[in-house]
């Protein structure tokens, strides 16, 4: 199969590692905007040659996993170039606007609007690893709008890679991955800069920093180029999610304020709920 990628960071490229180890007579055609990193992936081996768009006519798929914003406004033009067969996948974070801007397309049935749940704090193709996917959730959106055997193919490859698929709407996808994803950047972005800026008065801070802080800080390694374009397309379920969220730091805040532990420790012990639901074990009322 002739596959290009679109966009050779640590999302493109593992898709990249992966599909080459399950169909090792593939070949792997990346393009990217950024010179170096494109040079960088072919030099690593996780693309086969450098290209543009004149070579998506005669690929088989194309995995599109570029920013956000980026992504509006190439998807259009990437299934303008692709051949009658061939398949487009993204992997954008946010789904409403993206379908939006796809749905009247003459080729939208080429076009599979994915959202796999993986990654880490790293970019570029340096970060590409193998197995990023095993094992984790894929949320397919408006899959009747994919034409059926173009469907079949993607679900292949995405059995074959070992992730766990869901079906959702748009809107509710924007809505769910705005409390399990993208509170959870906003969250760590602040609690760094809180730290930073403390740092200024205190030198030793970083010193007294144990593993806690820095699990909970870890996303804040990642990148603002695209993360800024996710929260500003879903901005109004993000701002939905931090008043919510800033409501439960100013509870806990006045629990404090009024030396209220007892209820300060219910407050955690009914947050310890959390690690059933993250193994899948259902809560008993």
């Amino acid at each position: 199969m002739n596959v290009t990628i679109v966009g050779i960071g640590l999302i493109g490229g593992s898709f990249a590692k992966d599909f080459k180890e399950l169909y090792p007579d593939s070949k792997v055609t990346g393009v990217d905007k950024n010179e170096s990193n494109a040079n960088e992936a072919l030099e690593l081996g996780i693309i086969d040659q450098i290209k543009d768009y004149d070579s998506l006519a005669t690929s088989d798929i194309v995995f599109v996993s570029i920013p956000v914003n980026a992504l509006m406004l190439e998807l259009p033009r990437i299934l303008d170039a692709v051949g009658d067969g061939t398949l487009v996948m993204d992997a954008g974070s946010t789904k409403k606007l993206i379908c939006k801007t796809v749905d009247g397309h003459p080729k939208r049935r080429n076009f599979l609007a994915c959202h796999p749940i993986a990654g880490t704090e790293f970019s570029g193709p340096s970060a590409a690893i193998n197995g990023l996917y095993a094992g984790k959730t894929n949320i397919i959106c408006e899959v009747e709008k994919t034409a059926f055997k173009l469907q079949e193919k993607a679900l292949e490859i995405f059995q074959k890679m070992k992730m766990r698929i869901r079906y959702m709407n748009p809107d509710a996808h924007d809505k769910h991955i705005a409390y399990v994803s993208h509170l959870s950047h906003i969250s760590s972005f602040m609690l760094g800069k809180t730290v930073i800026e403390k740092e200024k008065n205190e030198r030793d801070i970083f010193d007294m920093a144990g593993s806690g802080f820095e699990s909970t800080v870890r996303l804040a390694k990642s990148s603002p180029d695209m993360w800024t374009p996710i929260f500003e397309q879903n901005r109004e379920n993000v701002i939905e999610t931090l008043e919510e969220y800033i409501q439960n730091l100013e509870t806990f805040k006045k629990l404090l304020v009024d030396n209220d532990f007892e209820n300060v420790y219910q407050e955690m012990n009914n947050t310890n709920r959390i690690k059933q639901i993250l193994k899948g074990i259902p809560l008993t009322k």
